[in-house]
């Protein structure tokens, strides 16, 4: 499913990703999460931090330096692919630049310290992890070497041909 037949030429559909709608659609939501992200800790975040007791104050600072660098790594590899987009650089120049974006990175701390934090910086990490699960998926479905990937047809066969070999010999 990875390759589509168009008029005898094989297209790779991972290659037509970057011109698509949802990568449009993809590219404006990270980007307004970084924008929002940005007003939200400079602003109303910086007057909420002020008001939380030292623990959480420190989980607070943790936690927005985390969701600081967990968006800025989506973002790099967000305008890799819309530099694909616009024609300057090849799918392949932007696979050789993405490994400098560590879409691992930054992963927020654990569940109950997170809790405690004001509401509106919990939205914020909830939405970036979310948005950083999606870019991870399309990362390897863009770049995983079609070689790599699994094969594409009935996952039956392999079990009915060791059934019909099993009662043939």
């Amino acid at each position: 499913m990875e390759r589509l037949q168009v008029d005898g030429a094989l297209v790779q559909l991972s290659e037509r990703f970057t011109n698509s709608a949802a990568f449009g659609a993809l590219f404006r939501e990270g980007m307004d999460l970084v924008e929002e992200t940005a007003a939200y800790l400079d602003g109303a975040g910086r007057t909420e931090a002020k008001a939380l007791d030292r623990a959480v104050s420190l989980t607070y600072a943790t936690e927005s330096m985390r969701l600081t660098t967990r968006l800025m790594q989506l973002a790099s590899w967000l305008l890799l692919h819309r530099a694909v987009k616009e024609g300057e650089m090849t799918l392949v120049q932007a696979n050789r630049e993405k490994t400098k974006v560590k879409l691992t990175a930054a992963d927020p701390g654990p569940a109950d310290t997170i809790e405690k934090l004001p509401q509106q910086l919990q939205d914020l990490i909830t939405r970036s992890m979310s948005l950083q699960t999606r870019v991870r998926r399309l990362d390897t479905s863009i770049h995983t070497p079609p070689a790599d990937r699994m094969p594409i047809g009935n996952p039956l066969v392999p079990q009915l041909n060791a059934l019909k070999a099993a009662f043939e010999g």
